[in-house]
């Protein structure tokens, strides 16, 4: 087992064959009581959790919005574009299995981001960011990441896994706002590379 904060610096995922990722957070109504803020937690707001496969400092592939396989092999799968919050547990999840990612990728980086027009991560509630050892098939919980609820920013950059000398990886948990212009997935890769 691995534990993991920001503080700790990049931890050795030697043993760890496959890696989980997941946000969860809550629909809230703001400051909007009666008919209208029912109408706004019923809503509920989007946020879309994101993995971007560098080669190098070159974006090459993202898993999320909709793409939910996009090494094709397995590699890199995204659970599916939760719209609401709704629900118990993670509403989105990234799963690598490291053994399968192709080695042109040098690194692959998380992302958490409001990224649909109108969503916004003060529209939500609660959103934390969980990271599983799910080798052998059962996920433990190795990191448990809350961002500030005081940004104003848009995107949060989770955390990033490196590949190192001997095909052994390393996770360093970022947790690192910011902003990405909605809607512009160029914004969003460059985001990715910033940090």
């Amino acid at each position: 087992m691995i534990t993991l904060t920001k503080e700790d610096g990049p931890a050795d995922l030697d043993g760890v064959t496959h890696l989980s990722i997941g946000v969860s957070w809550d629909p809230t109504a703001g400051s909007s009581g009666g008919v209208l803020g029912a109408l706004r937690r019923k809503q509920g707001t989007d946020l879309d959790l994101i993995a971007v496969a560098l080669q190098g400092g070159d974006p090459v592939r993202l898993a999320g919005l909709d793409s939910l396989d996009p090494l094709g092999n397995g590699a890199l799968l995204h659970s599916g574009d939760n719209q609401t919050g709704k629900g118990d547990g993670d509403d989105e999840t990234v799963t690598v299995e490291f053994a399968k990612v192709p080695p042109v990728i040098t690194s692959i980086v998380f992302i958490a981001a409001a990224y649909k027009k109108g969503s916004s991560f003060q529209k939500a509630r609660n959103i934390s960011f969980k990271v599983y050892d799910a080798t052998g098939g059962s996920s433990q919980q190795v990191a448990d990441i809350w961002p500030s609820l005081l940004t104003a920013d848009n995107g949060c950059l989770v955390a990033k896994a490196v590949r190192s000398a001997g095909d052994v990886w390393k996770l360093q948990v970022v947790n690192e706002t910011g902003k990405i212009k909605q809607g512009d997935e160029r914004a969003l890769m460059r985001f990715a590379v910033s940090k």
